[in-house]
């Protein structure tokens, strides 16, 4: 394996499939099938969940809605998205373990540190809810954040689109697709790959990101047997 520990951050609308709202249960136990088949390989799997599928923050804001609020509400979407996968992961026979950075002790663990690294040694999936707890922090951050706390090798940024280009390929077709490209590259072109906060904060830790297509199916076993899937993001 390339990778002993991972970090898979997901964006809430990928849970989405193709629905315009909510959570489509075949993409979930899709993507649950696909974690699985690394855990299988002895792959130790922390995972981090948007919640934009349900409710953004920032979205709220722009209709009149105090951030603060906002940014709780987008944090609660998370935890949802959180028990959804796991119940998809469980129902398919792989234990799993919900953390979350907000107490809600009925639903979930709290984020403990030393206990999310115990749940990885055991074999168990590990998924973070809650963002960092904070207002004013993305998913993101919270996925960076936690990638460190628990020395994760590699972030893999599952997305629709099968790594970074120097413009958005749905809206222009000339877009050229990089294999790998350094942190101060993706500044100075400008690139979205995730917010600065939590570029900077991945940049500063020397943790690789890969960003690749999470809906193809295999691409996260090929990634963690080395393949170059998707494009790599490092110093």
């Amino acid at each position: 394996m390339q990778y002993k520990r991972i970090l898979l951050k997901l964006s809430g609308e990928a849970l989405m499939g193709e629905q315009q709202y909510g959570i489509d249960p075949e993409r979930t136990l899709d993507y649950a099938q696909n974690i699985k088949s690394v855990v299988e390989k002895g792959v130790e799997v922390a995972i981090v969940i948007g919640g934009g599928n349900i409710f953004r923050g920032l979205k709220g804001v722009g209709q009149g809605m105090d951030r603060v609020q906002g940014d709780h509400m987008g944090m609660l979407a998370t935890v949802i998205n959180a028990l959804a996968l796991q119940s998809a992961l469980e129902g398919i026979g792989v234990e799993t373990r919900v953390q979350s950075a907000i107490k809600i002790n009925e639903v979930a663990e709290p984020f403990i540190r030393r206990r999310a690294i115990r749940h990885l040694e055991k074999g168990r999936v590990v998924i973070f809810g809650g963002g960092t707890g904070n207002p004013y922090f993305t998913t993101d951050s919270a996925a960076v954040l936690r990638a460190i706390e628990i020395g994760a090798d590699v972030i893999l940024k599952g997305t629709r689109v099968d790594g970074i280009y120097s413009a958005d390929p749905e809206k222009d077709k000339s877009a050229t697709k990089f294999d790998s490209i350094s942190f101060n590259e993706v500044i100075s072109k400008g690139l979205k790959v995730m917010d600065t906060t939590a570029f900077t904060l991945s940049q500063e830790n020397e943790l690789p990101i890969v960003v690749f297509d999470m809906n193809t199916r295999g691409n996260l076993m090929r990634i963690v047997l080395g393949e170059n899937i998707g494009t790599m993001v490092n110093n």
